[in-house]
């Protein structure tokens, strides 16, 4: 009875795991996020964010294109390894590690004008968004966007 209690016990706490695991962690910004269009309002792109070693990286891994947009472009805009290269597969978003409740000390890079900016982000929402800015010298002087969680 002993050995049933105690297996009985096991498969109830891996299933509880189980499904807290393919609920998400909605306490990191690892997972896939829909970037929004600031100007239409419409969904840009996905974005894959992984961790390693406690760094956060994020990598374009599809772009929301209307039938008449080249639907593979390059970044032309872009200097150094970055030139030339598909957006799709891109790398975006780097070095942001967790300071408090954000993510800070990153860099992030806009694919339209190839610019790099230093960058922060913060879960808002229980976790269902990622508020990222990017900016010049100090946050006060740069942009914000809110991306949203895909399920």
């Amino acid at each position: 009875m002993r050995n049933l209690l105690k297996t009985t016990v096991l498969v109830t706490a891996l299933a509880i795991a189980g499904t807290a695991a393919a609920a998400g962690d909605n306490t990191s910004p690892v997972g896939t996020w829909k970037t929004i269009d600031d100007a239409s309002g419409k969904p840009k792109s996905l974005i894959v964010i992984t961790e390693s070693n406690g760094v956060l990286q994020g990598k374009i891994e599809k772009l929301f294109r209307t039938p008449e947009e080249d639907q593979n472009p390059k970044c032309d805009k872009c200097t150094g390894a970055n030139k030339d290269q598909p957006i799709v597969g891109l790398t975006i978003l780097t070095g942001l590690k967790k300071d408090g409740k954000e993510w800070s000390g990153g860099e992030i890079m806009d694919p339209a004008n190839g610019k790099v900016y230093k960058s922060k982000a913060e879960l808002t929402d229980g976790g269902s968004k990622l508020q990222v800015r990017g900016y010049v010298g100090v946050p006060m002087f740069g942009r914000s966007q809110t991306w949203v969680r895909e399920e």
